[in-house]
């Protein structure tokens, strides 16, 4: 406004000094004063314009943009946070989620079902972005009193929702050329997905998978219908021969009666692996004998799945995890 004002002013006491085209019962604001005054308002005028203070009229387009402090909240959200190259706005993640080793800065807050309003106020935060199961609710609530915005996601069954989920993200971070690209890359890997499921239907019988969830403390439980394993075995084109819903424990002879040709392992942990796909196959079959009885333990088709492919639907982990079970299972038929 102040620049406006100041050319205003210039303009209209330029007129009055004897401008030949000067209306003649125009208005001249500077008329009232004495020559004197008119010099001084003149000179003032100039040095406003000047200024510094003149030219920081103009907004800063970056100054304008509000910061982004950013608590993500489910291993889902946030592999699409770091693949929408908006790493560098989280300031903290949930334990179910990883990254890499230029965020180890990034502050480590409980999980994500169970998370304190208190540690994640201290933090400071603008933005709270969690899966549709973030919670407790009553910590989203304290949230959202604070004037911190919390932004919950559905839950990705297909691909249309992975894509919408992606659509928000790119908004609420100011990254919407990244998340087109995103989806355009997403999209390519499902279809690659889907070629090799159809010629992995095209070459006869579907393979016989079995996944077994391993965790510390509890036995090997099987991973039934409705499951994250279950999806991902649909997509890679075979077949899961749990016919149960959700997750059992079953005894050695129970496994080893399916006669699974792949078993597909994964340990629940808040690390990452560290062991190598041998090395957990070997650990599998010294607690379960019969196992090595089975097709996948006779050919040492014992294969090691990334907990993060479990957690928060069909997303980035699950569809790498089906895109390697698929290509090995097109392997195996060569």
């Amino acid at each position: 406004m102040l620049f406006q004002a100041t050319k205003m002013s210039l303009k209209i006491d330029t007129s009055a000094l004897g401008h030949p085209h000067k209306p003649k019962y125009a208005f001249n604001p500077l008329s009232r004063f004495k020559p004197l005054s008119k010099v001084v308002v003149i000179v003032s005028a100039l040095s406003a314009l000047l200024s510094p203070s003149a030219f920081s009229a103009e907004p800063d387009v970056e100054s304008t943009e509000s910061e982004i402090r950013l608590v993500s909240a489910g291993t889902g959200v946030t592999e699409l946070v770091l693949a929408l190259d908006a790493g560098n706005e989280l300031i903290a993640i949930d334990s179910t989620s990883y990254v890499p080793e230029g965020l180890a800065h990034v502050a480590k807050l409980g999980y994500h079902r169970m998370l304190s309003a208190e540690g994640i106020i201290a933090l400071s935060p603008t933005l709270v972005v969690g899966s549709d199961v973030m919670g407790p609710e009553t910590t989203l609530n304290v949230l959202k009193q604070a004037n911190i915005q919390v932004v919950q996601l559905p839950a990705t069954n297909d691909e249309p929702q992975l894509m919408s989920n992606v659509d928000t993200l790119g908004q609420l971070l100011n990254r919407p050329d990244n998340a087109v690209k995103l989806k355009l890359d997403l999209h390519q890997q499902l279809q690659s997905l889907a070629d090799k499921k159809q010629q992995i239907s095209d070459a006869g019988a579907q393979p016989k998978i079995l996944f077994m969830l391993l965790q510390e403390g509890r036995g090997a439980r099987v991973g039934g219908k409705g499951t994250a394993a279950d999806t991902i075995i649909a997509l890679s084109g075979a077949q899961n021969i749990a016919e149960f819903d959700g997750y059992k424990s079953m005894s050695q002879e129970g496994i080893l009666s399916l006669q699974p040709d792949i078993i597909l392992l994964s340990k629940r942990s808040d690390k990452p692996a560290e062991q190598t796909n041998a090395q957990i196959a070997q650990e599998l079959i010294k607690e379960m004998p019969l196992l090595a009885h089975t097709p996948a333990g006779k050919n040492g088709h014992i294969q090691t799945l990334a907990p993060q492919a479990l957690l928060g639907g069909l997303g980035i982990s699950a569809i790498s995890a089906a895109d390697t079970l698929a290509s090995t299972l097109l392997k195996q038929n060569q």
